[in-house]
């Protein structure tokens, strides 16, 4: 029996809908049947993030991402191993951050707007899927979002859209939706795609 594990990396554009795939991607299997780990928590310390010409931080861009831990946390997790990371409270002082555990499993799902882009990480990758929708639809759940979990005004979002995330996703991730095994469309709903990821893992679950 092949007990590798199966590893998945999913990306898209922000706002494009990842949360809420993997949310429901999640929920189809047991905890003991899959691990996730994002590249959310591997954003490197504020004082390292760049800094713009009109002076406000860019977390939208690679180098603001710790890829070679997240890489090296991966393997270890391919390896059978057990991995802790500290969880990235996206700066907010309110929350205190917690340890997280992340446990090897049948399938691995590796998520973030950069896992196609660093080498280190796609080519870990056996199945690579990418979740896409219109500029329009994006801009309109982002404003959403900012502005209800993260607290930003709306001229502060407009502001990063414009000069951080739309140039981010021109440059560093639509290039690499080329790459896709899958593309899902979520301009409404990703229910079609979604169920025919969860087919084809359940197979792997049911070999490794």
């Amino acid at each position: 029996m092949n007990t590798k594990p199966f590893i998945v990396g999913i990306t898209g554009g922000s706002a494009s809908g990842k949360t809420s795939f993997l949310h429901e991607l999640m929920s189809a299997f047991s905890e003991d049947q899959i691990c996730l780990i994002s590249q959310d928590n591997y954003y490197r310390s504020l004082d390292a993030v760049p800094i713009d010409d009109q002076g406000v931080h860019n977390f939208d861009l690679p180098e603001t991402i710790d890829h070679l831990r997240y890489a090296e946390h991966i393997q270890e997790l391919r390896s059978g191993g057990i991995v802790e990371q500290l969880e990235y409270t996206f700066n907010n002082p309110t929350v205190v951050p917690k340890i997280l555990t992340f446990k090897p499993a049948p399938i691995i799902v590796v998520e973030g707007i950069f896992v196609f882009y660093f080498r280190e990480i796609a080519d870990l990758l056996d199945l690579k899927i990418f979740i896409d929708a219109k500029n329009s639809i994006k801009l309109e759940r982002r404003v959403k979002r900012d502005a209800e979990e993260r607290g930003y005004d709306l001229d502060d979002v407009m502001y990063r859209w414009k000069y951080h995330v739309k140039p981010t996703y021109k440059q560093f991730i639509k290039p690499y939706r080329a790459e896709a095994d899958i593309v899902i469309p979520n301009n409404v709903h990703y229910r079609k795609g979604l169920d025919v990821v969860i087919s084809y893992l359940k197979t792997k679950v049911s070999t490794v």
